[in-house]
């Protein structure tokens, strides 16, 4: 048995790709390999006080959670479990606590991008600080680092200089709910109450993810604009300034978009397999995880050239320059009129999945972690 130490912050208190890739390792973790002490060390459980494993700040350390996640849980780890019992630190969010080498744990670190160094012009200057001194310490005291891509890979040792010898490239999954969305009888009738609840349109292209500019919604409006596509166009994701220039462009242009902030995580299976086509025209992530998604639920994919979408999406996808709104509108065309295409995306789409089960992504995470 082995005691394992989760960095579940993000597990407890994110709803976006960050909480859904540590909810889903947990779950993998708990399911394939439940032999092991699980510990989830997070700030604060959200409301969530009878998760049996996690272990919160204690005494002064509540007044100060931050710092307790990033130092005062080292002292938390080496007085915790039985002695003897080997011991590893995971940090699910690319960063790990300073000092973690005191504990005497192995220490592995997932790392999910390098966005913030690619594009600094879309974060803060204190924030690339922050997140290039934690991430730049994480690639030298851990053991093992896992990329959630080859492109991830790339960018660590072209910014940080981290160790090639220390990077395993483990792709990861998407939630289970996806997959039993495809599996279930009563689908149908399920997107049906979905589309009345969220006001949805019989038919419409959808797009995924943060509304801000990284995501490139503005340049997928144009390019439905250009290509003269009549049917809505769906973007699901929270407010933000960008969002209202997006609006404000669609209505120039003609377009009908449909925003849509609040949608429940339980009923995206049910949003993606109601629309047509996705258009996920991001020009830069770390995985792309809403390719997968859709693929899951037989819904066809039309996403970016260049960055990792490939690695994602294989040759089930189809690839768009995302600074191209003419071309990304003619291949949304194509998709969009040619039903034979349509088939053949799908049924692509569902063998390209099948790439990334929980099978597949529990057994190479416990190989890299030698659970």
């Amino acid at each position: 048995m082995t005691t394992v130490y989760l960095d579940a912050k993000r597990a407890f208190l994110n709803r976006r790709g960050l909480g859904n890739y540590s909810r889903d390792v947990i779950r993998l973790l708990t399911s394939y390999a439940p032999d092991n002490d699980y510990c989830l060390l997070t700030p604060s459980t959200g409301g969530s006080q009878s998760v049996r494993q996690a272990v919160t700040p204690a005494g002064l350390w509540r007044l100060f959670p931050s710092l307790w996640r990033s130092y005062g849980c080292i002292r938390t780890i080496r007085h915790h479990g039985s002695p003897g019992t080997p011991k590893v630190y995971w940090g699910l969010s690319g960063e790990v606590p300073f000092g973690i080498r005191r504990t005497g744990c192995k220490v592995v670190v997932t790392m999910h991008d390098a966005i913030f160094m690619r594009y600094p012009e879309l974060y803060s200057v204190g924030y690339r600080w922050l997140f290039a001194r934690k991430v730049q310490y994480a690639c030298d005291v851990a053991d093992i680092i896992i990329a959630i891509s080859e492109q991830t890979r790339k960018d660590l040792v072209t910014f940080f200089h981290a160790d090639e010898r220390k990077i395993r490239v483990v792709y990861q999954g998407c939630s289970h709910i996806f997959r039993d969305y495809a599996r279930n009888d009563g689908a149908s009738r399920q997107a049906d109450s979905v589309r009345r609840r969220y006001g949805l349109p019989d038919r419409y292209v959808l797009d995924v993810g943060a509304i801000e500019p990284r995501k490139n919604l503005l340049n997928l409006i144009r390019a439905m604009a250009s290509a003269a596509i009549d049917i809505p166009l769906v973007a699901i994701g929270g407010h933000s300034q960008y969002a209202d220039l997006c609006r404000q462009e669609a209505d120039r242009l003609g377009v009908r978009l449909l925003l849509r902030h609040d949608v429940d995580f339980a009923d995206f299976p049910a949003v993606y397999a109601s629309a047509e086509v996705l258009c996920y025209p991001s020009v830069f992530e770390g995985f792309g995880i809403p390719i997968l998604e859709a693929m899951c639920v037989g819904t066809p994919v039309l996403t970016s050239t260049g960055s990792c979408f490939r690695e994602t999406g294989g040759d089930a996808a189809l690839y768009a320059d995302p600074g191209n709104p003419r071309e990304i509108g003619g291949l949304l065309r194509d998709i969009l009129t040619d039903e034979g295409l349509r088939a053949e995306m799908r049924a692509k789409g569902y063998v390209q999945a099948g790439l990334f089960t929980d099978e597949a992504v529990a057994a190479n995470l416990l190989r890299v972690l030698s659970l």
